[in-house]
């Protein structure tokens, strides 16, 4: 069965860092590992604003999300410590989805950085879309050096802001400037493809650190 993914992307520039850091560290990351079916939890800030965090939570299937006791905690049973600090955030993006392509991976050990994608198409472009991701889009670039797993996901959440995410797991954010992804991510089927694309959102993340 397909892996999920819960993938949340906030801008916590209104907010006091030290305690949205202390809060995701502290109580909602350990409070989701608790779930069944939650594999892991990776925390990512990005490349050119440190004030973007993204957080990736790779499921058994994106059934969990559904469960009991994922709903313990979510929606209308968020902590008084979750609803104080996510009201001082603006939310970019959340997405729940399941993997397409390969299908059944989670998120590769030792990666320093990573590269999201996001993106809607309209339906006379989705066979394309289709074809084109997967027998070269994501291929391509997962062959790039310094790349150490990319995956696609589609949401399942009706609701979603945008129904394609991608995530490339790489060993530094250099990676993704380098010009070996510039050839891969620059081919003529992707010039074709690129204005189709609907509400394009690509970021370049570093793996978060927590200061001593």
């Amino acid at each position: 069965m397909a892996k999920g993914l819960l993938f949340m992307a906030f801008d916590f520039s209104t907010a006091h860092a030290d305690e949205f850091h202390d809060w995701y560290d502290h109580e909602h990351i350990p409070e989701r590992l608790r779930v069944p079916g939650f594999l892991n939890a990776e925390r990512w800030i990005a490349d050119e604003n440190p004030k973007i965090h993204v957080a990736t939570y790779d499921l058994d299937t994106a059934a969990v999300l559904a469960t009991p006791a994922y709903r313990a905690v979510g929606g209308d049973n968020q902590s008084v410590w979750t609803r104080r600090v996510t009201a001082m955030c603006r939310r970019i993006m959340r997405f729940e989805g399941e993997q397409l392509l390969p299908g059944d991976l989670t998120a590769p050990a030792g990666a320093g950085a990573l590269l999201v994608a996001s993106m809607n198409v309209g339906a006379e472009t989705e066979a394309e879309f289709t074809d084109w991701y997967n027998n070269e889009h994501l291929p391509q670039l997962c062959a790039v050096p310094g790349v150490l797993g990319g995956r696609r996901f589609r949401a399942t959440d009706i609701e979603s802001e945008r129904r394609y995410l991608s995530l490339y797991h790489l060993r530094d954010v250099g990676v993704s400037r380098s010009d070996a992804w510039a050839e891969a991510a620059n081919t003529p089927w992707t010039e074709r493809m690129r204005p189709r694309l609907r509400d394009l959102l690509v970021i370049r993340m570093n793996r978060y650190q927590r200061k001593a």
